[in-house]
């Protein structure tokens, strides 16, 4: 038990103050970072051992392959076209869910509650598995990762909305309701403009890190670079691997700027 200490001050009143946290939340990381260096087996010995290859690797990447560079403009243009159309089926198909899963919208506890459990469900399942279950259906190539990535889009842009939208004022909405309109209606014209911005920005913001995960795709055959990306690192093609990762470093930082400059404007 941590016993509050009390001080008098000059004019005679009392002042109670808790003592600190901090010495056990101190002892209790320590404790969880020792076990945690148990169960991992993490060894520095092992670290500083191997830690020149990563330096290796790096210098077999320095300078990249430029000759490789026109076999890779078409699977970069195929991963930027999965997740832009990936992107854009989620965030659609992801606003009829979130106010499926809006309490304040929804008077069905049970609908919303399902609706709510579907979200969490396709969060937790990983972009990579939901990919390679992907590939089994749909086959090798982009369709799978385009699919991997809608479902990614779905769940991360609907937990987003339906907390935005339950957070919505609604004196607009319920006055809109009591004059006959309809609950989609009144959604539409009285709680869409407060969302929109942010959903907007959202979505944007998700494609922003889609690009990102379609690169890693390629490793289960979802298409893509990452195809390019799992065959050269296979060969040990570093300077190869330097040329797909400067490519798609510059991919990146393009889409985030334009991406960047888009969300200020919804702001």
């Amino acid at each position: 038990m941590l016993k509050a200490k009390s001080v008098t001050l000059p004019n005679g009143k009392t002042v109670t103050f808790k003592r600190s946290k901090a010495p056990w939340i101190i002892i209790i990381l320590i404790i969880c970072f020792y076990y945690s260096v148990q169960i991992t087996n993490f060894d520095m010995q092992v670290l500083a051992k191997r830690i020149g290859n990563f330096w290796f690797i790096i210098d077999e990447m320095i300078p990249p392959n430029w000759n490789y560079l026109n076999k890779l403009w078409q699977p970069l243009f195929d991963t930027i076209k999965m997740s832009l159309l990936g992107s854009i089926l989620g965030a659609i198909f992801a606003l009829p869910l979130a106010y499926l899963a809006s309490s304040n919208m929804i008077k069905s506890k049970t609908v919303v509650a399902v609706s709510k459990f579907i979200l969490s469900l396709l969060r937790t399942l990983p972009t990579l598995v939901a990919a390679l279950i992907a590939t089994f259906i749909f086959g090798i190539g982009t369709m799978a990762g385009t699919v991997a990535i809608f479902i990614f889009t779905v769940a991360y842009v609907g937990k987003l909305l339906y907390e935005a939208i339950e957070n919505a004022d609604l004196k607009a909405f319920e006055a809109m309701h009591s004059m006959g309109h309809s609950g989609i209606s009144a959604f539409r014209y009285a709680i869409m403009p407060q969302i929109l911005p942010n959903y907007l920005s959202n979505a944007i913001f998700c494609f922003e890190g889609n690009v990102r995960y379609a690169a890693i795709l390629g490793y289960v055959g979802a298409g893509g670079i990452g195809l390019m990306l799992n065959e050269s690192l296979g060969w040990r093609n570093y300077a190869n691997v330097g040329m797909i990762l400067l490519l798609l470093v510059v991919t990146v930082f393009i889409i985030e700027n334009i991406s960047e400059y888009f969300r200020k404007k919804l702001m």
